[in-house]
């Protein structure tokens, strides 16, 4: 649950042909909310409905087009007169690699030897079998929403990407490329076809005949399909060369791209993610270079401690605290920003990590029987942040003259 500038939260709401669970949703839920709300609601976060995976295999089967446009129409005609900004497909892009390569995200499909604990799935070729219907499903939806709904509705839509910074691992000119050709893999693989209609040509090359074709319609209808891009960023990886293992029928997306991530998730000892608030501003002026000044929100950014840590969790502040300035000054260097969300409100069950890390301002204790809740010490400064006051990591008010007079901190 993701709490930011524009809005107190991002919902996401499960494709359903039950409607009487969609209106008693839309009855006490969204309806409840005043004017001085802005909803941005993600229509997917993961949550494929079990009997369309059991079905025709998900995203793996065209027929999810059809599927997803038509939960869509029911989203945009029940809530489209308070939601202003939809979000079709939560970081997709995790969704292809930790999906359908390393298998360690839903569906959890993958085949050795690239991915861990494989029961199913084939890493070689499904990563790129569901981004291509990821983005024929978003190009769907967001062409309804444009066509039926926007004009009488005046809201925005748009798709969310997950972001890493990358930098090369050594200063090699192989680890230099393999960098450039990791960028088209983590961010072009889907906005090149956002933005140009087709797949970045790095990724066309090394996969060959495993990555799918749009037609002439389908590139139409997917290029400029977006009015806004949500990015996730969390962390800065380092790339290191790895084309000499490239083996076009034997390799997944990773192999065939040549590059090697050295992963960063879990170097910290103490749980925390490292810190690099640099990325930030980073990835945001390397969007703007090579695919124009898209109107951006930041949908998830906040660090990670275990969740039993010390609710005096000033590594959460600090980091806070770089991020938004890094994110400032991308503002200030002409990115066009619109908002940001921390992840996340409060403790919740994460992805990956489940109950034993947590991102929350504010604790939840998961083992009493009305999950007791307190504000953490970023809880605290978030508020303060917002009120235009907030306290630097050593408990001073600060950051305010940082910002300055600049307005869209004050939202």
């Amino acid at each position: 649950m993701p709490i930011g500038f524009q809005s107190h939260g991002q919902g996401s709401y499960p494709m359903a042909e039950d409607l009487s669970i969609q209106k008693a949703c839309n009855t006490t839920t969204i309806s409840s909310m005043n004017s001085s709300n802005m909803p941005h609601v993600t229509l997917f976060h993961y949550d494929m409905p079990q009997v369309l995976e059991d079905e025709y295999g998900g995203w793996l089967n065209r027929k999810i087009v059809r599927d997803f446009t038509a939960y869509a129409d029911v989203c945009f005609r029940e809530f489209g007169d308070r939601v202003s900004h939809w979000t079709t497909l939560n970081e997709p892009n995790s969704l292809s690699l930790g999906g359908y390569d390393l298998g360690v995200l839903p569906p959890n499909r993958c085949s050795s030897p690239f991915g861990a604990n494989c029961t199913r799935g084939d890493s070689t070729i499904e990563p790129y079998i569901a981004t291509h219907n990821c983005l024929l499903a978003h190009a769907s939806a967001a062409m309804l929403y444009k066509t039926k709904y926007q004009a009488k509705q005046h809201g925005v839509i748009g798709i969310n990407i997950f972001t890493y910074w990358v930098s090369p691992l050594t200063s090699s000119a192989e680890d230099a490329n393999a960098t450039r050709r990791a960028f088209d893999l983590f961010i072009g693989w889907f906005l090149n076809p956002l933005v140009f209609g087709d797949y970045p040509e790095t990724m066309k090359r090394s996969a060959g005949s495993k990555i799918p074709s749009f037609t002439l319609k389908q590139a139409k209808q997917v290029k400029g399909s977006l009015d806004f891009l949500g990015l996730n960023h969390y962390i800065t990886v380092k790339i290191k060369d790895d084309s000499s293992n490239h083996k076009t029928d034997q390799s997944d997306v990773y192999t065939d791209m040549g590059v090697k991530r050295i992963d960063g998730w879990n170097e910290m000892p103490n749980g925390e993610l490292p810190y690099d608030p640099s990325g930030m501003r980073k990835v945001l002026e390397q969007v703007k270079q090579v695919y124009g000044n898209i109107p951006i929100y930041i949908h998830e950014n906040g660090q990670r401690t275990p969740h039993n840590s010390s609710s005096n969790d000033m590594s959460r502040v600090m980091y806070m605290e770089g991020f938004l300035k890094s994110l400032l000054d991308a503002v200030r260097n002409g990115c066009d920003v619109r908002g940001y969300f921390v992840w996340s409100f409060m403790d919740l069950f994460e992805l990956k990590e489940g109950y034993e890390s947590s991102y929350g301002l504010y604790y939840i204790d998961f083992k009493s029987t009305d999950l007791t809740r307190h504000g953490k010490v970023s809880a605290n400064w978030y508020s303060s942040f917002l009120k235009g006051e907030s306290m630097n990591t050593n408990g001073t008010i600060q950051f305010k003259n940082y910002v300055s007079q600049t307005s869209y901190y004050t939202m």
